[in-house]
Formats: C-alpha cells, structure tokens, sequence
C-alpha cells in the first residue's frame, strides 16, 4: 500500500492536470490552432498550403458509353455480361469474356456509366427468365419463341427487333417489363458506386435513328436511385425528335431535383443531321433551339468504335492527321451514301465553327460542347488499348477470324463497314477534386473534361491574358492557372486592349505506353462576314525538331513499330511536353475557340497486334500503325 506522502504527490498531480484542464488554453501556455490559422479579420498566414483549396488536381479516367447484355443489340447477338461483371471487370477485376476467355483492364477504371439502350429494355433478361409479362404480349412471345428456336432464329428475332425498332413504333403493350429493369439497374448501380474509388453512373441510351441517320444520345444522371427509380428511360418510341429528349430531362430535373444531361455521339453516321442548321421539323434554328442545345447538350462524344469525329480530311485539308479511323461512307444502318456536302454538319471540329457562326447570328451558340471519348463496347467490357483490345460486339471478341465479319452490313459492299475498322478509342479524362458523382458530374457540366482515343495521356490547359513562360515552369502551376485565366471548357471575354490569349499547356504521356509527337492547338474562327475559318499550330514538339515561322513542324516524328512483330520503343518522342502559347493571329472582334490535341509516337494498330499474335495476314483495309491522341475541350473567346 502506498504511503501518505506517495497519496499526497498523487492527489496533487491529478488536482494539477483537473485545474489546467479546466483553464483556458492560452492561461494554461498551450500553442492552438488558433494561433497559427488566419482569422477572417486577422493577418495570420495558414501555414498548410492546401487548407482550403478547392480547385481541381486529379484526373479521372472512365467511360460513359457502354453496354451489356440487356441491350437488345449485345444479348441477342451473343453478349452474356451482366451489370455485375461489367462493373467488376471496370474496377480493375479479372473476369471470363463472352467468348470464354479471361479478360483484365491494365489499370482499373475510375468511373463508369452503363447506358444500356432505352429501346426494348428488360427485353432480353425476360426473354432468358421467359418473364410471364414478355410472353404475355403477343409480340413479346413471337420474339421469345424465335429466339429460342435455334441460330436461325435468332437471328430472325434480332432482324424483327431492327425492322420495328425504324418504324419508330413500341410493338409492346406495356412498360411494365423495362420498368421493373430500370429500377432493379439502378440499384445495382448504387450498390458498386465506392465513393473516393470508384464512381458509377446511371444512364441510356437514345437510340433515334430517322432513315437511318444516326441522332443518337447518351443520358447520364448525377443521381442515386432514389431520384433515378422515378423516371423511365425516355425511347425513340416516345420521340425522335431530340427537342423531346430534352424536355423529358428538364421534366426529370423539376419533378426530381436531380440533374441530368445528354452526350450526342456518332455525327459521321449521321448524313449531314447530328449539327444540322435546321431543326428535325425542317424549321431554321432560333435562339431559343440553341440555348435549350447549350443547356441539355454540354459535351460531345467524338471517338469512340464507329469512327474518330474531330475532322475529315475534305474539311481540313492542311491537316495531316484529319484522316485519322475515319467511318465516311454511309449512315449508320448502311442504307444511305455519304455525300460531301453532308461532312460539315458531322465533325466536332466543323460543327464547333458553325455554332460560332450561329452564336454571331442566334446570339446563342448551339454547338458549345466540350469534347469527350468513350468505348460504346456491347461485350460489357471496356477493353480501349490496341494491345488489348477485345472487340466492341461479343463476335469480335479476340479470334483469328474476326477480322472480316460485318460491323455494318449493307446491300452495296462500297457502304458495309468490317471489324477490321472498329476504333478501340475511347476514354473520358476528367480533372476534379475527388472521385465522386457529385465532384465528377460538376466537372462535366463546366466542360473540365477532355477525350482520349483509349490511352491514359494526360494534359491540362489554361487560357488567360497575363500568362509569362515561368508560370508553364512553376510548382503551383494549376493554382497559377485558375488564379489568373480559365481552364479547357472555360470562356474568355472582354480582350484587354492591346492584348492576346495566352495558354499555359502541360502534356505527360500514359506511364505505361507511347512516348509524345507533338501538341498542337487547333483554333477556329468567324470573320466579320460570317465565314468560318480554322488553323493548326504546332506549340510543343519532341526530339528537338523546329517549329517553322508558320507555326508549323513539317518534320515527322518517325517510327519505331517493327509491324510483322507488331513491337515498338520509345526510342523517339519525349515524355513530356509543355507550352506557353499567345495566339500570333488574335483579332478581338472575332469570336473565336482552341482546343488542344496531343498526338503519341506512332505504335502498332490491334489488327497489328492480332496478325502477329494469331500468325495471320494483316488487313489491308486499315494503316498498320496509329498514333492515339488526346482532344481537350475548348476555351472560347467571345468579343
């Protein structure tokens, strides 16, 4: 037992630590944070830089096109991925393909959008559970019974689905099948969402196609199915006409206090309609089409399996990378032709001109988007490097033979489309501050977002007026950005006099891949009567090669890719590139846009990678080689 001295010592001691407790901090002599952060009328500096910072410093990479078995044309051709597996194999997981063979991205995904397609929704989960509701409606059992009826009907089924689908008229009686599947995805979709690692998104598609032009949509929700269950996937079959698309959004918005937004995708296949200068109802646009266009449309999805759409080579003929997976002879059934006049209204790149010329006359531009990649794969798995690349339908899963099958067939061979022309494009890049719905829908609706043809480049850019060429060079580059200019998707107005945009521009090649060629910015422009013009400059070139008095680097990279062993080094171009640019050209009374585009070393095609890999003849149909690319959203001027 203690002594009385040692109880004594003891008793003082806790009566010691009671009584400092009880003071204040500062009677008691402690340092608080109070004394080191700044008080809103105080004069303290915070010492940890980044308290309080909110601006962006991550980049996310994702695809917001996708399908699985429930879309009618992935499960009734063969696709046998469910909701589950897609979101296993997006996060990083390994899981068996459709064809029976193991699959794994190289790096996980950080987001994913399953867009299954709003036309015949539920259809073919309730073909293979032989759903009493599907087979209760007369059409609905003709589809059941012929599919399951052996190959050839199958494909019957399948023809039978297409003829209806372009009569634009619902054969099913009830909704009642595609709304208990909506509702249960929605779910799901909630369930693989994991805050901080890995986002998902609800979304459709809106599968429009009049004539068999091409007017499709993406919708992504930024919500939960606790709005999202509220709604029903909005169908060619409730409209054609993507004005109706957009009130649909907007009723979904009010009634739900969600948000939501569509992403067109597919212009080349098109025939002249996705940018179109006249409404589907004939009429001339007006400035209440283009400010509802700006408002519902924020991005465009401009590469992707069915063909790269920045430009065409009969619109940009001093560009030498414009013919780059180009898909230009038809619509997108192979039932029309393509003429030229039509390619004006079908690429990003011109269409971004005529809403520059429409904003001048409208005094709203429709075609503001910012410009985004995604796969569009209908195996559920969304493979977008050339090295592993496993088709986009379940029939061009990896095989020796999967080159020649039909992606499109048409009457005339001219206008039939084969796997061999499949794009392995595309990834959406998104800069934020987290990897959430909420941080990663924000950045898509201010266009903070940028497109890759499937590799994981990473560039940002910052348009402003006082940029110098130590801020490119600066630790704090993205605080410098934000601070003094606007960022990919941002706008500059109100020229100082005397003074031209300046761009701070930093390019980093994916770490597992290809070396960089050169960054370039692409300007467009209207004159004062109207007329629209475009220009490339070459800012930031590899290995020491000189950019000419026209702004222009007439020198190649060159290759490294030995084709018939389908290998490569990055014995040329460099890792990094970087730029500090002021438009030599600026008029500031001329509305105006820039985007940049990264182009990587060239590298072997996946038909280049298949013919070595099965020991087959490559296709002649395709280049041997590809330089995959990256597309940053636009900063406009505006006078």
């Amino acid at each position: 037992m203690p002594s009385i001295g040692w109880r004594l010592l003891l008793v003082f001691c806790l009566c010691s630590v009671s009584a400092r407790a009880l003071a204040s901090p500062q009677e008691a002599g402690e340092v608080t944070a109070d004394d080191l952060v700044e008080k809103k009328a105080g004069t303290a500096e915070v010492y940890s830089p980044y308290a309080g910072r909110d601006h962006p410093d991550r980049v996310f990479f994702g695809d917001t096109h996708f399908h699985t078995r429930v879309s009618f044309d992935a499960g009734l051709i063969g696709t046998s991925i469910d909701w589950h597996d897609a979101f296993r194999v997006a996060r990083g997981e390994e899981i068996v393909s459709n064809t029976g063979q193991p699959v794994q991205l190289l790096r996980p995904l950080d987001f994913l959008a399953i867009t299954d397609h709003a036309e015949f929704n539920g259809m073919v989960p309730g073909i293979a559970a032989s759903d009493p509701r599907l087979l209760a409606d007369p059409w609905g059992k003709k589809i059941h019974d012929l599919f399951n009826g052996g190959p050839e009907g199958r494909i019957e089924a399948f023809r039978e689905i297409v003829r209806v689908g372009t009569s634009a008229r619902n054969p099913l009686g009830s909704d009642e099948l595609a709304r208990s599947t909506w509702q249960e995805f929605v779910k799901v979709a909630d369930r693989y969402d994991d805050p901080g690692r890995f986002t998902t998104l609800a979304g459709f598609e809106w599968s429009s196609t009049p004539g068999g032009d091409n007017l499709h949509r993406v919708v992504l929700f930024g919500d939960g199915a606790d709005r999202t269950s509220r709604t029903l996937p909005f169908s060619l079959f409730d409209s054609e006409d993507p004005e109706d698309l957009w009130e649909y959004m907007a009723a979904y918005e009010k009634q739900t206090g969600g948000r939501v937004f569509a992403l067109p995708h597919n212009g080349n296949l098109s025939n002249g309609q996705m940018f179109s200068d006249r409404k589907r109802s004939g009429a001339p646009l007006d400035r209440a089409y283009a400010e509802q266009r700006a408002r519902w449309e924020p991005l465009h999805e401009m590469t992707q399996i069915k063909g790269d759409e920045e430009t065409h080579p009969l619109l940009s003929p001093e560009d030498e990378f414009a013919d780059f997976e180009s898909w230009d002879v038809a619509n997108i059934d192979g039932s029309a032709p393509k003429e030229d006049g039509m390619l004006q209204y079908e690429y990003a790149r011109s269409a971004l001109k005529l809403g520059l010329a429409l904003g001048r006359k409208l005094g709203a531009n429709p075609f503001k988007f910012g410009l985004v990649g995604a796969t569009d794969v209908h195996t559920g798995i969304p493979t977008s490097r050339e090295e592993n690349y496993f088709g986009k339908y379940a029939h061009t899963e990896p095989s020796a033979k999967r080159h020649d099958r039909e992606v499109i067939p048409a009457d005339d061979p001219k206008l039939r489309i084969l796997t061999s022309q499949e794009v392995a494009s595309g990834l959406m890049a998104v800069w934020a501050r987290e990897n959430t719905r909420a941080a990663l829908f924000d950045a898509m609706i201010r266009k903070e977002v940028y497109a890759t043809t499937g590799t994981r480049i990473r560039v940002r850019v910052f348009g402003g007026w006082d940029f110098t060429s130590d801020d490119l060079h600066a630790a704090d580059f993205a605080a410098i950005g934000y601070g003094g200019g606007v960022p990919m998707g941002g706008d500059l107005a109100k020229a100082p006099s005397g003074k031209a945009p300046r761009f701070l521009i930093r390019a980093l090649r994916d770490p597992d891949w290809a070396n960089l060629d050169r960054v370039q910015v692409i300007k467009g422009w209207v004159d004062a009567g109207g007329e629209t013009h475009e220009r490339i400059y070459d800012v930031a070139v590899s290995d020491g090669r000189e950019i000419g008095p026209d702004g222009r680097c007439r020198k190649p990279v060159g290759s490294t890719v030995d084709v018939e062993n389908a290998r490569w080094t990055n014995a040329i171009g460099d890792p990094v590139l970087a730029a500090h640019w002021t438009d030599p050209d600026f008029d500031p009374r001329q509305a105006a846009f820039y985007y940049v585009r990264v182009l990587e070393i060239p590298t072997p095609r996946w038909t280049t990678y298949d013919a070595a890999f099965f020991r087959i003849e490559r296709p002649a149909n395709v280049p041997a080689t590809v330089q995959d690319r990256a597309y940053t959203s636009p900063i406009w001027y505006t006078p």
